[in-house]
């Protein structure tokens, strides 16, 4: 594996890391406290190919490989994770369900459109008894001549108040468990759809995510994603590039929280010098800088198998538990060294440590994947 930045790579990187120090940080914080999600800023990513990623350029995509793309990621997490999660939207769980089995209809008038930036786009799976079990979903759809009848909460779905077009699943026969859910494309604005965002969040603020209710909504069968019973295979398919841009947004997060720490570490001073020359705070830096490194080649290494058709579950796991670990423990340690003034957010530190809690819990928490590279790793799974 050769790691080394391209020319190419390098002007996709300089123009990203522009753009998020020039577009992106001067607003960031007041944002995150209106939590509010910045569509004016966000228009400005698609003509700049920041929104296109893996998605083929016939899609209206960058077609970047997923090296490239996990690295541009990074870049716009160490500003704004939530902006980064918007350069995913395309290339992630939404995005790419439909790329994989979509109608050529579907994909131009869906997909093609949010790898432009016309987004945003939700991804309506969990519901508030599943979690993780998807199997167990409650809503359900009844197909009625030319439509498909939609009732059931999905909730904790991210951009729910500001997506135009969401990705949601049900099922038509509970007693099949995964073989009964089917995945759907619905338009916010139809009938019987209602979107709930929660508000007073402690992280991930300006993502607007709440609850999505679906009232006997009319859904045309063109609208369906894929055929029936295929919605839990909708759903599995996509989770490795989704558990892939987590753990770049985590690397790109810890990133920021060392420097954070390490700038104020050299201008902090007790009794007559910078705290920077404690032993004790040398140590967490030198753990927040091994983290780093250690989680940067755990995404890339998975990213480069992905790029090289190898089969990648286990990697992805890995990556994406050992990142939002260590990246947990960085923004921890970051906080400890910053004292009280972590505790304003008028220091960026907060908002770094408050996200940090919920990338061990999104796209599987860590535990769901501690089981699974056990798994892989005893060969009781595939």
């Amino acid at each position: 594996m050769d790691f080394k930045i391209s020319e190419e790579q390098t002007a996709i990187l300089d123009m990203t890391r522009r753009f998020a120090r020039e577009r992106i940080r001067p607003h960031v914080r007041q944002y995150d406290r209106d939590e509010r999600f910045p569509l004016e800023i966000y228009a400005e990513m698609g003509p700049l190919g920041l929104t296109g990623g893996v998605i083929p350029e016939a899609y209206g995509g960058a077609g970047m490989d997923f090296v490239t793309y996990a690295l541009m990621v990074m870049e716009l997490a160490e500003v704004c994770q939530v902006m980064a999660c918007a350069a995913t939207w395309a290339s992630g769980v939404g995005g790419l369900s439909v790329l994989n089995f979509g109608t050529e209809e579907q994909k131009q008038k869906y997909l093609a459109p949010l790898a432009r930036g016309q987004g945003p786009v939700a991804f309506a799976l969990t519901e508030t008894h599943t979690g993780s079990d998807v199997a167990s979903m409650r809503t359900r759809a009844v197909r009625d001549g030319d439509h498909y009848v939609l009732n059931g909460t999905k909730t904790w779905i991210s951009a729910v108040a500001v997506a135009r077009w969401i990705v949601t699943f049900a099922t038509l026969d509970a007693s099949a468990g995964r073989k009964g859910i089917t995945a759907f494309l619905l338009e916010p604005e139809w009938a019987g759809i209602t979107r709930t965002p929660f508000k007073n969040k402690v992280g991930f603020r300006p993502l607007e995510s709440g609850e999505l209710v679906l009232d006997n909504v009319r859904v045309p069968v063109a609208n369906r994603l894929g055929e029936e019973g295929q919605g839990f295979k909708i759903a599995m398919s996509s989770v490795e590039s989704g558990r892939l841009t987590v753990a770049a947004r985590c690397v790109g997060m810890m990133r920021a929280c060392l420097a954070l720490a390490s700038d104020y570490a050299k201008t902090r001073e007790t009794f007559g010098q910078p705290i920077g020359q404690r032993q004790l705070v040398q140590s967490k830096i030198t753990d927040m800088r091994v983290a780093y490194e250690t989680a940067r080649l755990l995404v890339l290494q998975a990213a480069w198998k992905k790029d090289n058709g190898e089969r990648a579950r286990a990697d992805m796991s890995m990556a994406k538990m050992y990142a939002s670990d260590a990246l947990m423990r960085t923004a921890e340690d970051a906080m400890q060294i910053h004292g009280a003034y972590g505790c304003s957010d008028e220091y960026d530190i907060g908002r770094y440590w408050r996200d940090a809690k919920f990338m061990q819990t999104i796209e599987g928490s860590n535990e769901i994947h501690r089981g699974l590279i056990a798994e892989y790793e005893l060969g009781y799974r595939q």
